[in-house]
């Protein structure tokens, strides 16, 4: 009887044994590599998103590669087609439609990706691909000791005083796409019918631009003293106006402005799918996203997110920011970009006279 009772003891902990390495086994491991934007928004995602990560699921491990503007990293990925490297890509939702389109980018699995379901409606792509990671707005940003008055309007950029004193980075950077939606508003062209009045009016602003190029970012121009005014993202724009202690101003023009939509993508041919969609479903969860906007002041795509008081006044998600959003069909501006392009680089950039 005691053998009898021994052995089966031996076969329940041999069972359990083999259950418990049968979990394991399924947890994901290996190592994936991230791409994604470089400076203070990596300083920031590795902190609070990448790392805890790394904590929850201690088999994998996540490289984060600066990859430059959307656009770069779409060269980037076009050039590993054969043989990706990149497992998972965080980029402009106008740029990743490309990819989506020329199969350098693919759809998450669902059941793999559980937060789907957590996220706003705006957030999801149509056909299924990677969904908005960050939403954030366009702002104009300014040197609260050197400008006064402090500007309330985008047309403030006219303005004689700001001669040779404007940092506007040009496409194909999605500042100069925002640019070009926001002077059309502002002159009360429907964009989407033509940019011809839009494209004169920044031709005529060109000779008050200092520099067209984004880098060094207009940010660190302002709070350097090289610049008094420039345009930009909120989310960096927040986060430097706590770093400047208030010397960086931060402005949502009167005219309205636009929202940048970040997504998380799959990279079609991933070396590591399984360990790559776990990466995407953390970064759209609720601790995630709420992480990165009190850090960076990103606005979060998933619905599920408590965001603290304080962080949720100041992204683009409060009713009164909301109500100035111009909408932007961005799939539309994939098709029509290289067009715009051109017209800067033949039109309005050479006009600065430089």
């Amino acid at each position: 009887m005691r053998i009898h009772k021994a052995l089966a003891l031996m076969f329940s902990l041999a069972a359990l044994t083999a259950c418990w390495s049968d979990a394991l086994g399924a947890q994901p491991a290996g190592e994936i590599t991230l791409m994604s934007y470089g400076g203070i928004v990596e300083e920031m995602y590795k902190a609070v998103v990448v790392e805890p990560f790394m904590k929850k699921f201690p088999g994998l491990t996540v490289k984060y590669f600066d990859g430059g503007s959307s656009a770069q990293m779409l060269g980037t990925l076009r050039a590993q087609r054969s043989s990706p490297q990149i497992d998972v890509v965080i980029m402009d939702t106008s740029v990743s439609d490309v990819g989506n389109k020329e199969g350098v980018l693919a759809k998450p699995d669902p059941a793999q990706v559980s937060s789907l379901k957590e996220l706003f409606p705006q957030a999801l792509d149509p056909g299924g691909y990677g969904p908005a990671v960050t939403f954030d707005h366009w702002v104009l940003v300014y040197d609260t000791d050197k400008v006064k008055p402090a500007p309330t309007h985008f047309a403030a950029l006219w303005e004689p005083r700001f001669k040779r004193q404007i940092s506007l980075p040009a496409v194909p950077n999605i500042q100069g796409i925002a640019a070009t939606i926001l002077t059309a508003k502002m002159l009360g062209v429907d964009y989407r019918q033509s940019i011809d009045a839009a494209v004169q009016k920044l031709t005529e602003l060109a000779p008050s631009v200092q520099t067209f190029d984004p880098q060094p970012d207009g940010y660190t121009m302002v709070l350097g003293g090289s610049l008094t005014i420039a345009t930009g993202w909120n989310a960096r724009a927040q986060f430097f106006h706590n770093q400047s202690k208030g010397k960086l101003g931060v402005l949502l023009p009167a005219e309205g402005s636009v929202f940048q939509i970040n997504t998380i993508n799959l990279v079609a041919g991933s070396r590591n799918p399984v360990a790559a969609q776990t990466f995407i479903n953390y970064a759209l969860s609720a601790d995630a996203q709420k992480a990165f906007t009190e850090a960076m002041f990103y606005a979060p795509t998933n619905a599920t997110a408590k965001i603290a008081a304080a962080a949720a006044a100041r992204i683009a998600g409060t009713p009164e920011a909301m109500a100035k959003m111009i909408p932007v069909d961005w799939n539309w501006i994939a098709t029509i970009r290289d067009q715009w392009n051109n017209r800067w680089r033949r039109e309005i950039i050479p006009a600065s006279g430089r």
